[in-house]
């Protein structure tokens, strides 16, 4: 087996793990988002507790994202794939920091 077969091989392989991440990311926001809006329709309480639930599965799902978009910087080859690259996975932390600090504020307000 030669370098340029192995490189082809890992790359797949790598690829094929970016997916699952980002996979299992969607489906934890899905399942929350589906799980927490059924819930805040039996209860109909003021949805704080509901809002703060779902921030917490929303940065959880996210953190799977992001690590499917950091793996994929393995495989990049060209100077404009990484900036796109490092584009999302700006975007992706800058969000994740805000819902972050969503959640401090929703916890402060709470207390």
């Amino acid at each position: 087996m030669n370098i340029h077969a192995i490189e082809e091989l890992l790359g797949q392989v790598i690829l094929i793990a970016v997916h699952m991440l980002e996979v299992f990311g969607a489906v934890i926001i899905l399942y929350a988002g589906t799980g927490i809006f059924l819930r805040f329709l039996r209860t109909s309480k003021d949805g704080r507790e509901a809002r703060l639930t779902f921030a917490r599965y929303l940065v959880f799902g996210l953190e799977f994202k992001l690590a499917g978009e950091i793996l994929r910087t393995v495989i990049v080859r060209t100077m404009n794939e990484v900036i796109i690259l490092a584009s999302i996975i700006f975007l992706r932390a800058t969000l994740n920091l805000i819902v972050h600090w969503e959640i401090r504020q929703e916890k402060q307000d709470r207390d």
